[in-house]
């Protein structure tokens, strides 16, 4: 593996979105021999995925986790630094960001001595120190101390909380570098974005139509005491409460990703065929081959 690697982590709903992110990784940089893109699939490590219907500790409460849940790939955000050797730099996405500008860009900037760049997250508390993973940068050698194994057994023994660990909450504050707004850019796509982020679950421009396959209650594992949590969090629900993905509010942001996609498909990345396996799987809208049709 190189010494600088850009890892996309995911499960199988969003594997079309990690094929397309690494597809815009590799068009949009002039140094693509300088870096390896590797993607993580959560099938592939049994670490995890043993642990269906198992109860885990999440905002000091048990949960119970889910496999198939859109985001049941969180976790691997911490697994390149073991798989690097703790050696070179990575960069750890999301399968919901699609690249502008060269990624090479950030592999190779001044990381002025942090472990970890990434940008501030949004604290649920003012207290809380919390900063947004979806995006980090990486200097291996100065994470030995994130063992991905130990970590998630902490997790389901109820010795690590998930959010903390999902947060940074336990680094160094010290240790972390503030990434810009533009290499992490949320639902945002301007002439400043450097990486377009479709963060917003309900929103998610392959999305549109299908039913929701994401919990948003986290639901407990104990029914005593949690329903009445369980029905605050339904009306805490970020933008929509529907059953349904919903259109994204940018239709710019829609268009950049269906050219992406399409020019995918022209150039053999993905076939057609396995386009409607997972349009019948419904990992991606009923429209989609509809809508490729109507991209210019």
């Amino acid at each position: 593996m190189s010494k600088m690697t850009v890892f996309i982590h995911t499960n199988p709903q969003q594997m079309v979105g990690a094929i397309v992110g690494e597809y815009a990784l590799r068009k949009a940089s002039r140094h693509n021999d300088q870096f390896d893109v590797k993607i993580l699939n959560l099938w592939d490590f049994p670490h995890l995925t043993n642990r269906e219907g198992r109860t885990y500790l999440r905002k000091k409460r048990e949960a119970v986790w889910r496999n198939r849940d859109l985001q049941s790939f969180s976790p691997l955000r911490f697994l390149p630094p073991q798989l690097m050797g703790y050696e070179g730099r990575a960069v750890l996405i999301d399968p919901d960001i699609f690249a502008i500008a060269d990624i090479y860009d950030l592999l190779s900037r001044d990381m002025q001595g942090k472990a970890v760049w990434c940008r501030m997250g949004y604290p649920e508390k003012p207290e809380d120190r919390s900063y947004n993973t979806s995006v980090m940068l990486m200097d291996c050698a100065k994470l030995r101390h994130w063992d991905w194994d130990k970590n998630i057994d902490d997790m389901f023994a109820g010795r690590l909380d998930y959010g903390d660990w999902i947060f940074l909450r336990k680094e160094d504050p010290a240790t972390i570098g503030d990434l810009e707004p533009e290499w992490n850019h949320w639902d945002t796509l301007t002439g400043e974005t450097k990486l377009l982020h479709n963060t917003e679950r309900s929103t998610q421009p392959w999305k549109t139509g299908l039913p929701v396959d994401y919990n948003l209650n986290y639901q407990t594992a104990k029914a005593g005491g949690g329903v009445l949590d369980s029905v605050k969090a339904f009306f805490r629900r970020s933008k929509t409460p529907q059953e349904v993905y919903q259109k994204h509010p940018d239709s710019k942001q829609e268009r950049f990703f269906f050219a992406l996609l399409k020019e995918c498909l022209d150039k053999g990345v993905l076939t057609e065929a396995y386009l409607k396996q997972e349009i019948r799987n419904q990992h991606i809208r009923p429209d989609a081959l509809r809508y490729l049709k109507a991209v210019a």
